[in-house]
């Protein structure tokens, strides 16, 4: 709706544009309170969107400029209902939808604020939900987004993607829907450690990339191969209560065919270019999880491998901190704990619950149960939300049984081998 309506207003109009979007969803509340959710909830917000704005147009077309684009269709009464039409079809905000992604991508605005603009333009975050995908505060990433705000209104349309920049945009709207994905997938969220809308809504804005032939790089089908790849786990990463279940325990036969299917296929079309990215790399550790049809059969040195190509394109400590969980499974609890404890800048780790978790599992299998236990202890205490608590007092449980019953490391399940929201260094 913001980006059809933007398409009409002009992008020095955004304002304009979000506050009819703001009484479409308000009429909603009071007319759906009293005739009930209509059929097509989307359609009768859409109608109420396109009518607010003709109001809009005839009232301020003569205080007000709109999009340059549309010239002097909008002055006249014989041409304005029906450009306002047009500009209403699936087929047309679907392409403005991608032009307003690009638009938030403004070199003059800063990488973290570009993204800020996807996810709250684009995707409809509130402030909250993008101070957590940055770990920053509610106040600073309103002050961001205004500012950011203010840069877009110097242009008075929508991004073409055929402008000289569109490169250099391209690479931060990939960062953006890989951040709502992980987000949703396993995110810092009071809501849970889940969020499946949020994983579905950045596949939908992949699907646009894709469909798009200047957009749909092989970058973009390794995001969307990674996405869909990590999505099909999600039916067996859930238990019956909403709680998380680890990688040992799930049952792989619930994981959705179809999405593993279609993840592969999008992986080999990303192979087409000569440039290996980090989204490549990433996909294809998932890749060799969903290949392997139990726990004991994942080829662990060749994910390992493929964690030193991504520390090669993107170090970080909590790429280390996957590699290092790899290392364990592959060479033994030992070499994994090693390897936990070499990570470079792991101070950057220390309100991360899961560091502390990789740490007690491999101590648990090394029948330490006392350090387990601190360490799960320490993870708790760390926990952002009551679905992680409720994982991490399973575990604290488990170390107070005895050796033989637990013995295999459960960190994995929780933690897929993907970057958690943020950028890397402000972990």
């Amino acid at each position: 709706m913001v980006a059809a309506l933007t398409r009409i207003f002009g992008m020095h109009n955004l304002a304009l544009a979000e506050d009819v979007v703001q009484d479409a969803l308000c009429r909603a509340v009071e007319v759906w309170k009293f005739q009930g959710v209509p059929e097509n909830p989307g359609a009768w917000l859409m109608t109420a969107a396109k009518n607010r704005a003709l109001d809009v147009i005839r009232r301020e077309r003569t205080a007000r400029t709109f999009a340059p684009e549309l010239g002097r269709l909008l002055d006249s009464e014989w041409t304005l209902a029906p450009v306002v039409e047009d500009l209403f079809r699936d087929s047309t905000i679907r392409d403005d939808e991608l032009r307003m992604m690009f638009s938030c991508c403004n070199p003059r605005v800063p990488e973290e604020a570009q993204i800020a603009l996807v996810l709250h333009i684009s995707s409809g975050f509130g402030m909250s939900e993008i101070a957590a995908a940055f770990l920053s505060s509610e106040a600073a990433i309103q002050k961001r987004v205004e500012r950011a705000k203010r840069v877009l209104a110097t242009s008075r349309s929508l991004f073409d993607l055929r402008d000289a920049d569109f490169g250099a945009r391209l690479s931060a709207v990939l960062r953006a829907l890989y951040l709502l994905f992980n987000e949703g997938y396993h995110g810092a969220s009071a809501e849970g450690s889940v969020r499946v809308p949020l994983c579905h809504e950045a596949m939908r804005l992949g699907a646009l990339l894709l469909e798009h032939p200047l957009t749909a790089t092989p970058e973009a089908h390794a995001l969307a191969a990674l996405m869909h790849l990590h999505a099909a786990r999600l039916p067996g990463r859930l238990g019956p209560s909403g709680e998380l279940t680890p990688l040992l325990d799930q049952d792989r036969t619930r994981w959705d065919a179809d999405l593993l299917a279609t993840g592969q296929r999008l992986l080999d079309l990303s192979a087409t270019g000569s440039e290996v990215t980090e989204y490549h790399v990433e996909a294809a550790i998932a890749s060799v999880h969903a290949l392997a049809r139990s726990l004991d059969e994942t080829d662990w040195g060749r994910i390992v491998g493929l964690y030193d190509t991504l520390l090669g394109i993107r170090p970080s400590p909590v790429v280390a901190l996957n590699r290092a969980i790899a290392v364990g499974e592959h060479e033994g609890p030992d070499r994994g704990l090693e390897e936990l404890h070499a990570i470079d800048g792991r101070e950057r780790l220390d309100k991360y619950p899961f560091y502390q978790a990789a740490l007690a599992e491999l101590e648990l299998r090394k029948g330490r149960h006392g350090i387990a236990r601190e360490h799960f202890e320490a993870a708790l205490g760390l926990a952002r939300n009551a679905m992680e608590r409720r994982f991490f007092e399973q575990r604290v449980s488990a170390c107070r049984e005895e050796p033989g019953r637990v013995d295999k490391v459960g960190t994995k399940v929780n933690h897929d081998p993907r970057e958690p929201p943020g950028k890397p260094e402000a972990r």
